[in-house]
């Protein structure tokens, strides 16, 4: 008894077993082979056999041992299991919450890109739409170049019209070359910035749809990320997805997400500033080609008036020498005739003096004598035959001058109509046609 009291009061041993299922216990069972035993082994389990004394109490010690020390680590592992479940429950909800928490910092991180992306494309999409205004303007610009063009070219032909020998390479001419190669100069370099405009443009739709597609990434990641930060242990819809906890092979690490976001951001902005910068040189060379087409345009017209000036002029100036001549023609014909009669009028005198010798050249005799009357009618006819020489010789003079005056007047009458009709081309045909010069507006592409 005493030693069933000590087993019944004493305090188990603490338990060193982890909490895990514990090993079979193997027991020595007493077999009947002494000297005060039963004969006879157990057969099949059992035993036919009585127990020993020591046999019964030994059995209900090891009942009583066992019983305790099942009840010990049921106690233990009650213990250990509820002290497990809450801390797997804190553990479990601190990790939720730790979850949730970086949820929510993903979404402010992707609403911040998404932001970016979108600032980016509303950049984008305005400054394409004032791009597309300078294409315009370049487009109009570059139509309107073509009525200067024609006014130059026809100016050209016009006073290709001209006669001799006012068929002169002057100064107009070369203002109209200079305007002619400054047009295609211009044309040339309007048609190279249209096509870097096109290529801009072309580059910031793409950029703009890159752009768009990663934002459009964002918004449905911000969606899902959303949904997400709003699932809770008491959700409806909530299933076991064994295999997704694994990573997949093409997923991305957060350097290089933000990393591509950030190459299309600055891919996009720097095409942005490129536009920016093409549109100031567009507004720049409409500007300069503008102002360029407008001075050559007025030195054309400066280059025409002092031309007509001096056509003018020289007009003027032929027209009074043609006056001049004229009335030095009429002098000259007045003296061709006065040179004329008075030739007619040696005649007589000539005759006279002629006859008189004739008639003395008949006298008889002795009576034919070289007197003073011989000598001074010799000496007369000698005179008159001197003088009507000379005097034909004038009147030969004064013919060839009356020729060579009338021969001045043809030609200052020819010159005076090819001014005219250079003067005519000049003002009626260039000149005029060169009011229908563009605008400076129309010029720059504004209207």
């Amino acid at each position: 008894m005493a030693q069933t009291d000590i087993l019944l009061t004493k305090e188990p041993a603490p338990q060193t077993v982890p909490a895990c299922q514990l090993p079979r216990k193997l027991y020595d069972v007493a077999r009947n082979t002494g000297a005060h035993t039963s004969s006879g082994l157990a057969t099949a389990g059992f035993r036919t056999a009585k127990y020993l004394v020591d046999e019964w109490f030994q059995n209900c010690y090891a009942r009583y041992h066992q019983a305790f020390a099942d009840l010990d680590q049921s106690e233990q592992q009650h213990h250990e299991s509820q002290q497990l479940a809450a801390e797997t429950e804190a553990l479990a909800q601190r990790t939720q919450q730790d979850s949730t928490k970086k949820v929510g910092e993903r979404l402010q991180d992707m609403h911040c890109w998404k932001s970016e992306l979108q600032r980016q494309v509303e950049e984008l999409v305005a400054e394409t739409d004032l791009l597309l205004a300078q294409k315009q303007r370049l487009e109009r610009t570059l139509d309107a170049t073509a009525v200067p063009f024609s006014i130059a070219t026809d100016n050209l032909q016009c006073r290709e019209r001209r006669q001799h020998p006012d068929l002169v390479r002057d100064c107009v001419e070369m203002e109209l070359l200079k305007e002619v190669d400054l047009i295609r100069n211009i044309q040339e370099l309007l048609k190279r910035t249209m096509m870097q405009a096109v290529n801009q443009i072309r580059m910031n739709h793409e950029h703009k749809e890159t752009c768009e597609m990663d934002w459009s990434d964002k918004v449905e990641a911000c969606n899902i990320d959303e949904a997400c930060c709003h699932y809770h242990n008491q959700s409806t819809d909530l299933q076991f997805y064994p295999h997704s906890a694994k990573f997949e092979e093409s997923a991305s690490t957060p350097e290089t997400w933000a990393k591509f976001t950030q190459e299309n951001l600055y891919r996009a902005e720097r095409e942005r500033l490129a536009s920016v910068n093409l549109r100031k040189l567009i507004d720049c060379i409409l500007q300069d080609t503008s102002e360029d087409l407008r001075l050559q345009c007025d030195a054309v017209n400066l280059a025409f008036g002092r031309r007509c000036e001096e056509l003018e002029d020289a007009r003027h100036k032929l027209e009074h020498h043609l006056r001049k001549t004229l009335r030095e023609i009429m002098d000259q014909e007045h003296n061709v005739a006065a040179l004329k009669q008075a030739i007619r009028d040696k005649e007589a005198p000539l005759k006279v003096a002629q006859t008189r010798l004739y008639q003395r050249s008949h006298r008889p005799n002795v009576e034919l004598c070289r007197d003073a009357v011989q000598f001074r009618l010799v000496s007369e006819v000698e005179e008159l035959n001197l003088s009507l020489a000379t005097l034909r010789e004038k009147l030969l003079e004064a013919e060839q001058s009356l020729r060579n005056l009338e021969d001045t007047r043809m030609s200052l009458e020819k010159d005076i109509a090819v001014k005219t009709n250079s003067l005519f081309i000049d003002r009626q045909k260039c000149m005029a046609h060169r009011t229908h010069y563009p605008t400076v507006l129309q010029l720059a592409g504004y209207q």
